[in-house]
């Protein structure tokens, strides 16, 4: 079963917690459900790496609030990890087991019912910030992006009530690609999500490619065990490209240019 958390001072998850809750049991700290269970937590989400010392479950879904200096209103979900040092949760140079199915499975939900958040751009981001020590999958779903949005209960029901659907029905298997270049709102890469046949695991944008090693490059293919693909935005890999390449030529990865 998997466990969503909500950090208690983030309004955005606290009101997707707040509607998914309702039909739910509290049992101590908890809401028991049917198809998962929900925790309401007193720290950070970024921060939750103390999880599985509290809580064992098969995966962890974090509902959040989303901020971006552009000011784009987007509906966004990601997998967590810090390719260098760790400045906002988790630890230095460590990645999350991502859940890809899921992540495939919800953002197609949102683009199916684009027509109620006709605002919002719909996209990915690439993998960043903690928690990155759970030994189980987890993911982040966000509301962006000013308090107005975080604070729209309408809104966060809406995302939430998808979330709950998603998890209520069978997850399909998709191919799993671990994905390399790009932005931080990798189009490529989206597009492939909801059109194409690869669910993603790890994203791995432009500017964190310089920090690839061969030792978190090994580490990436731990926690993407599931990964049979390797998807390269072909012209957004930078001055790394061949650093990247050459990595990838000592795994067992298909390299796919898009």
């Amino acid at each position: 079963m998997e466990l969503l958390i909500a950090y208690q001072d983030d309004p955005a998850g606290r009101n997707m917690a707040k509607y998914l809750s309702k039909d739910m049991t509290l049992d101590g700290d908890i809401f028991h459900g049917k198809y998962y269970d929900l925790v309401m937590i007193k720290t950070p989400a970024i921060s939750a790496d103390w999880l599985e010392e509290k809580y064992d479950y098969d995966g962890f879904i974090f509902l959040s609030k989303h901020a971006a200096e552009s000011g784009v209103l987007a509906l966004t979900c990601h997998s967590t990890g810090n390719f260098s040092d760790a400045k906002f949760g988790g630890n230095d140079k460590q990645i999350a087991i991502p859940k890809p199915g899921f992540q495939k499975k919800y953002l197609q939900a949102l683009k199916y019912n684009q027509s109620q958040f006709p605002d919002f751009q719909i996209t990915i981001e690439a993998t960043h910030h903690g928690p990155t020590a759970l030994t189980k999958p987890s993911i982040f779903v966000e509301i962006g992006t000013t308090e107005k949005q975080w604070t729209d209960e309408s809104l966060c029901s809406s995302v939430a009530e998808l979330v709950h659907k998603v998890l209520s029905e069978p997850i399909p298997e998709s191919p799993v690609a671990i994905c390399f270049g790009g932005t931080h709102y990798p189009s490529k890469f989206t597009d492939e999500l909801l059109d194409g046949k690869h669910a993603l695991g790890t994203v791995i944008p432009k500017h964190a490619l310089g920090g690839i090693d061969e030792e978190l490059f090994s580490h990436i293919l731990t926690q993407n065990s599931m990964a049979r693909t390797a998807l390269l935005d072909w012209r957004g890999l930078g001055p790394h490209k061949q650093k990247i390449l050459d990595l990838l030529e000592s795994s067992d990865l298909e390299v796919v240019k898009l």
